[in-house]
Order: structure tokens, then sequence, then C-alpha cells
């Protein structure tokens, strides 16, 4: 199990350098990654109770951290949620939970997964890549952080459009070497 989850590790690491970060798609990654600021939390819970609990202690975790030590969490799904609606199911209940922990403003649940597919898509469309990751993936982010980079980012609007005219424009051999995980 521990090698399993060591090569998972690996496997996120590497998409958050080569495609979150590489690929400029976050622009608002690189530095807290620079600063080690991303805490890398891998559950191996295997039902949504247990998920719940686990990601209401990591909420409970950042929230009263300090962002410089700790700013965002990337909460990875290793062994539950292949399936994407049953991941979407989860999310809809983990931000209902946002909620009802007063984190509401606090905090933001970004989604990924490795089957990751916008209403309106096809499985194959490229877009879908944007929010394709190893594992299914939460990501925790704090409010205050998008606000402040929002303040000084010009034309923020633009992200999601130019990460999709960006996957659009990646080579077959790109996308086989950017995310090997969808070959498996």
């Amino acid at each position: 199990m521990q090698t399993n989850n060591t090569s998972l590790e690996q496997s996120i690491w590497q998409w958050l350098d080569d495609v979150v970060i590489g690929l400029n798609l976050c622009p608002f990654a690189k530095k807290p990654r620079i600063n080690q600021q991303i805490k890398l939390y891998i559950t191996d819970a295997i039902n949504d109770e247990d998920l719940l609990n686990e990601l209401m202690q990591e909420l409970q975790f950042i929230e009263q951290v300090d962002p410089l030590e700790t700013d965002t969490t990337l909460f990875a799904i290793s062994h539950h949620l292949q399936d994407f609606e049953e991941y979407l199911n989860f999310l809809a209940i983990a931000n209902l939970m946002v909620q009802q922990l007063g984190l509401e403003g606090k905090f933001q649940l970004a989604s990924f997964h490795p089957n990751y597919q916008f209403e309106g898509t096809t499985p194959t469309d490229r877009e879908n890549l944007t929010n394709k990751a190893p594992c299914p993936l939460i990501h925790i982010i704090r409010e205050a952080t998008v606000e402040k980079v929002l303040n000084v980012y010009p034309n923020p609007e633009q992200i999601p459009d130019n990460n999709i005219e960006c996957v659009e424009n990646l080579s077959n051999e790109q996308v086989q070497r950017l995310f090997p995980f969808l070959s498996n």
C-alpha cells in the first residue's frame, strides 16, 4: 500500500509541475509550489463517510494553519470515487459540508478527476484535460489567496479560455507524455 501511495504521490507532484504549472493552467500555483506551501494529503478511505470525515479534518487543519506554512491542500483520493458521477455526487456533499462548517467564503473546492468531463463535451474532447488528474482530487483553495492574486492578475476571466486553447494545441505525443495516467 505504501509503495502505491508513493507512486501516486510522485504522479500527483509530476502532474502539478508539468501540467498545472508547466502549461500555466493555474497561473497562481507556481509561487506556493516554490514556497512549499502546498500540502498533499492522500487518503485511503474506501467509503463516503470516512472520506467526508477526513476531508472535514483537512478543512479544519487548513483553517487553523498559517497560510505562509500551508496555503492550499490537494486532497487526493487513492481508492474511492473512481467513477466520475460518484465523484461529482460526493463533491456536492463536500460543498454542503463547507457551508455547514461556516467556511463558505473562506474556502472553495476545485475538482479534478482522471475521467473529468465538462457538461456538453464528449469524453475525448481535449478541453477536459484541463481538469484531469492522476486520481480523484479535491483542491482546497483559500478564497483570500485567490482574491489577492486576482487583484493583480491581468484578465483573470480569460484563464479558462486560455487553458482550453492550450490543451487543444497539444500534440498527441505531448498529451501522452503529460497525462500518462490516461493510457492506463
